[in-house]
C-alpha cells in the first residue's frame, strides 16, 4: 500500500511537470520535500515508529505496513475499520493512572499525546503509545486524524516486572507485606461502603527456627517455598496469601464472616502445614498456629484488623500451638498477661519460683505407681500458680527453655534419689534441648551429680526431634542409651508418625496421646480402634504403652480392655508436689485408686460468668453455670416456664436463640436452636454475630463490636413489665 507521504511525493512531481495549479516548486523546495518524504519512509521501514490516519468518521485510511506486521496482520485488512476497534477498552497500562478512553478523546476531537493503549491480536497482548491531532480543511470541516504510534510492550513488561518485584516476595512468589497492606486497606474501604465483610488470617510457623538451625538456611528457604505451595493449594481463589516476613503469613478472605467456615479452613491449614516435608533427602516436621479476625466485627481499618488477628495468633501460640483462635476482646488481657510472663520468667529460676510436680503413671492391672511424669510448675510470688500452658511457649520463644530444661533434669534426678524402690521419673525434653549437640553431656552430668541410677530416668521425646538430620538424631539416641537412661516417645500419633521412627529409634515406651483416649467410649468414634492399633504395634516391637489423659471410669475400663500397659490421668491423681508424694510413700502407699465420673461427657464446660438472657424486650443478667455446643445451664431467674423462648447473649454480639427445656427455682436448662462451634481452643462460640452494619442502621456510629453489642443495637427502647424476677445468685450461694 503506498504511503500518504509517497502520494504527496507523486503530486509534487506532477506539479513540477507543468500541470495546472500553483506555481511549481523551485528546485531547492522540491529537494526538501523529497528528502522529507524519504526520511519519513525510512523511519517507518526501520520500525522506529509508525503512522496512522483516519477519515472524518473515524475509519482507518492509512496505517504503516510495519505496524500491521507487528500485529501479524496485513494493512489492507485494517483499512476501513473503525480505529477504536483495534484497541481494548482498557486504554491504560496496569500500573498507570487510568486515562480517558480513546473513543472519548476521538469523539471530542481532542489532541492525543502519549496515550498507552492495549491491542490483542491472536491472543497476544501488545501495547502502543499513540499520538495524533485532528485535521481540518480550508473551510474548517473536520477531515480526520493524523498520528503516530510506537511499540511500548517491552517497556510495559519491564514496568510490570519492577512492580511485581516491589509487591511480591521473591522467595515464595506470594504477595509481600507492602502489597497485603495496600490490598487490605483498599478492600476494607470498599467493603465499608458496600456493607460487606472480610476475614484476615495470620499464620506463624512453629519449630521453623529448628529447621534453620539443624538443616541450614537454604533448607529453611526451601521449606518456606513448600509451605507457600501448600497454602496456595488450600486457599486457591478464595483469597490472597502474603508472606509478610520471616515465617509469618497472612491470608485475606473476602466475604466470609461464618466462624464455622473459617475455623474449618484454619484447621485444614494447620493439618496441611504440619505434614512432613522432604528437603534434600532430610525429613522436616513443623507446625503452625492461626489467628483469625473479621471486619467489621473485630476492626474497621487495616491497622485495627491486623492487630486483632495478631492478638488471636498470639493466643493460639500461647495456648499450646497447632491451634486456631478467633479474636475477642478478652485477648487484650491475655496479651498483657503474656508480656508480664515474659518480664518475670527470666528471673523465675534464680528466685526459685519453679517447682517440679509429679503425676503418677500406674500399672493398668494393679494401679500401683510405676513411674511419675515430672511437670514443671511456676509459683509466682505475687500472682500465685502460673499455668504451664502459659509460660512454656513463652520460654521457647524467649530461648530460655534450654536453661529451664537443664534445671528440671537436675531437680528430677535429685528428687528420684529419695523415692522408694525402683520407682522411675519421666522428664519431658523439648526439641530445642534435644537439638543441642551437648544434650547427652547435660544428661550425663545430671546423673553423675545426683548419683541416681540411670535406669530410673526416662526421657520423654516428641516426634518433632526428627525434624532434621535423622543420622544425628539416631546418634544422640545411641549416646543417651549408653548412659543407661530409658527413652519414651511422647504424644504418639499426633505428629504424622512414621513407623521408621520406631524401627530406627531405641524407644522403651510409647505414650498414647490423650486426644485418642478422649471420646473413645462414644458410639461411632474410631479412637478406640486407634488406641488398640497402637497397643498392638508396641507389643510387636516389645515396647510398653501409656494411655494418657484418662479421666472417667468408662475410659479406664476401655484402655484396660485394649491392653495398655500403664495409665496416666486425673482419674488417679493430678500432678502433686514431691512433698505430697513423700507423705504417701512414708506410709508405704504406692497404690492409687480411681476417682472420677462414671462416663465421659463430651464438650460440656463448667463456667461461672455473667451473661445476658433476652426475653421479649428485656435483657436480664444471669449466671452461666455450664456450656455445651447444644445448650447451657443458667441461674438467676425465678420460675421460668418450660418451653419459654429466650435469646442467650454470650457477649460481643453472640446471640443464641434458645428454648427452656428444664426449670427448677432459679435454675434453667436451655437448648440452643443452632449449635455452637469450637473457638479453636477449649471454648465455644457462635458461627455468626450481630453485624456492626446492623448497629449502624439502627442509628449508631459504625465501630467494631463491644462486649454489649445487643444494647448498641436496641438502644433505649420502651419496655413492658418484666416477666421474671431476678435473683442475686451470689447471695443465695453464700447463704447456702
Amino acid at each position: 500500500m503506498p504511503s500518504l507521504f509517497s502520494k504527496k511525493k507523486q503530486s509534487d512531481a506532477k506539479e513540477l511537470e507543468g500541470n495546472q495549479g500553483p506555481a511549481p516548486l523551485c528546485p531547492i523546495q522540491n529537494s526538501d520535500v523529497l528528502r522529507r518524504v524519504e526520511l519519513l519512509d525510512s523511519f517507518e521501514q526501520a520500525g522506529l515508529g509508525w503512522f496512522w490516519a483516519t477519515d472524518a468518521v473515524g475509519r482507518v485510511i492509512y496505517i504503516s505496513e510495519s505496524a500491521a506486521r507487528s500485529l501479524e496482520l496485513k494493512a489492507e485488512h485494517i483499512i476501513g475499520q473503525p480505529f477504536t476497534d483495534l484497541f481494548s477498552t482498557d486504554t491504560s497500562s496496569d500500573d498507570e493512572k487510568p486515562e480517558r478512553p480513546l473513543a472519548f478523546l476521538l469523539g471530542a476531537r481532542n489532541s492525543i499525546v502519549q496515550l498507552p493503549v492495549k491491542l490483542v491480536s491472536n491472543k497476544t497482548e501488545y501495547w502502543w503509545e499513540i499520538a495524533g491531532k485532528p485535521q481540518y480543511d480550508a473551510e474548517g470541516e473536520f477531515t480526520g486524524y493524523r498520528g503516530s504510534a510506537k511499540d511500548i510492550s517491552s517497556t510495559i513488561e519491564e514496568r510490570r516486572d519492577a512492580e511485581r518485584l516491589s509487591q511480591f516476595d521473591s522467595l515464595t512468589g506470594l504477595a509481600n507485606r507492602h502489597r497485603m497492606t495496600k490490598r487490605l486497606e483498599k478492600t476494607l474501604e470498599s467493603y465499608r461502603n458496600s456493607k460487606r465483610s472480610c476475614a484476615l488470617m495470620m499464620l506463624d510457623l512453629d519449630r521453623f527456627k529448628n529447621v534453620n538451625d539443624t538443616l541450614g538456611h537454604p533448607a529453611g528457604d526451601e521449606l518456606l517455598r513448600q509451605v507457600a505451595a501448600r497454602l496456595k493449594t488450600i486457599i486457591d481463589k478464595k483469597g490472597e496469601i502474603g508472606r509478610i516476613g520471616g515465617d509469618e503469613f497472612q491470608i485475606l478472605l473476602p466475604d466470609i464472616d461464618d466462624r464455622g467456615v473459617l475455623g474449618d479452613l484454619g484447621q485444614r491449614l494447620i493439618q496441611m502445614v504440619s505434614q512432613p516435608y522432604s528437603i534434600d533427602g532430610a525429613r522436616a516436621i513443623i507446625g503452625t498456629s492461626v489467628g483469625i479476625a473479621i471486619a467489621p466485627y473485630d476492626g474497621l481499618d487495616a491497622e485495627e484488623l491486623v492487630a486483632a488477628a495478631d492478638m488471636a495468633l498470639y493466643a493460639a501460640k500461647g495456648g499450646g500451638r497447632g491451634q486456631h483462635r478467633f479474636y475477642h476482646s478478652d485477648l487484650k488481657d491475655g496479651a498483657k498477661e503474656r508480656r508480664r510472663i515474659e518480664e518475670d520468667l527470666r528471673d523465675a529460676v534464680a528466685a526459685e519460683e519453679l517447682e517440679m510436680h509429679y503425676q503418677p503413671i500406674v500399672d493398668s492391672k494393679t494401679h500401683q505407681v510405676a513411674c511419675l511424669e515430672a511437670l514443671m510448675r511456676w509459683n509466682h510470688e505475687d500472682r500465685g500458680w502460673v499455668s504451664p500452658g502459659a509460660f512454656i511457649p513463652v520460654a521457647e520463644d524467649l530461648g530460655i527453655i534450654v536453661e529451664m530444661g537443664e534445671w528440671a533434669l537436675n531437680q528430677v534426678c535429685k528428687d528420684v534419689c529419695g523415692w522408694p524402690g525402683e520407682l522411675k521419673a519421666a522428664v519431658n525434653v523439648s526439641a530445642v534441648q534435644f537439638a543441642r549437640d551437648d544434650f547427652p553431656d547435660v544428661v550425663g552430668r545430671a546423673l553423675e551429680k545426683s548419683g541416681v541410677d540411670p535406669a530410673r530416668i526416662e526421657l520423654e521425646i516428641t516426634e518433632s526431634v526428627f525434624v532434621g538430620d535423622l543420622e544425628r538424631t539416631i546418634r544422640i539416641f545411641k549416646e543417651l542409651k549408653e548412659l543407661g537412661v530409658r527413652l519414651s516417645l511422647d504424644d504418639f500419633g499426633t505428629g504424622y508418625s512414621s513407623l521408621s521412627y520406631l524401627r530406627d529409634a531405641p524407644f522403651d515406651k510409647i505414650k498414647i496421646d490423650q486426644s485418642f483416649v478422649r471420646g473413645s467410649t462414644e458410639e461411632d468414634n474410631n479412637n478406640s480402634s486407634l488406641v488398640g492399633a497402637i497397643v498392638s504395634l508396641a507389643n510387636a516391637l516389645d515396647m510398653v504403652t501409656v494411655a494418657e489423659g484418662v479421666e472417667t471410669k468408662d475410659e479406664l475400663a476401655l484402655v484396660k480392655k485394649l491392653g495398655a500397659t500403664y495409665i496416666q490421668g486425673r482419674i488417679f491423681s493430678w500432678a502433686v508436689s514431691n512433698q505430697e508424694l513423700h507423705e504417701k510413700f512414708d506410709i508405704g502407699d504406692l497404690v492409687f485408686e480411681p476417682k472420677g465420673p462414671e462416663k465421659y461427657r463430651a464438650e460440656r464446660r463448667t463456667e461461672f460468668r455473667r451473661i445476658g438472657l433476652i426475653h421479649e424486650d428485656h435483657r436480664y443478667q444471669v449466671m452461666l453455670r455450664n456450656l455445651s455446643k447444644s445448650g447451657a445451664k443458667i441461674e438467676g431467674l425465678l420460675d421460668v416456664p418450660v418451653g419459654t423462648e429466650v435469646v442467650i447473649d454470650l457477649g460481643e454480639g453472640q446471640l443464641v436463640v434458645s428454648i427452656v427445656r428444664r426449670s427448677q427455682g432459679f435454675s434453667q436448662g436451655v437448648e440452643f436452636e443452632t449449635q455452637l462451634i469450637s473457638d479453636g481452643a477449649d471454648g465455644l462460640c457462635t458461627r455468626h454475630r450481630v453485624s456492626p452494619y446492623q448497629i449502624e442502621a439502627a442509628g449508631r456510629p459504625l465501630q467494631a463490636l463491644t462486649n454489649d453489642a445487643y444494647s448498641q443495637l436496641v438502644g433505649n427502647q420502651g419496655q413492658t413489665t418484666k416477666m421474671f424476677a431476678e435473683v442475686d445468685i451470689t447471695n443465695v450461694r453464700n447463704r447456702a
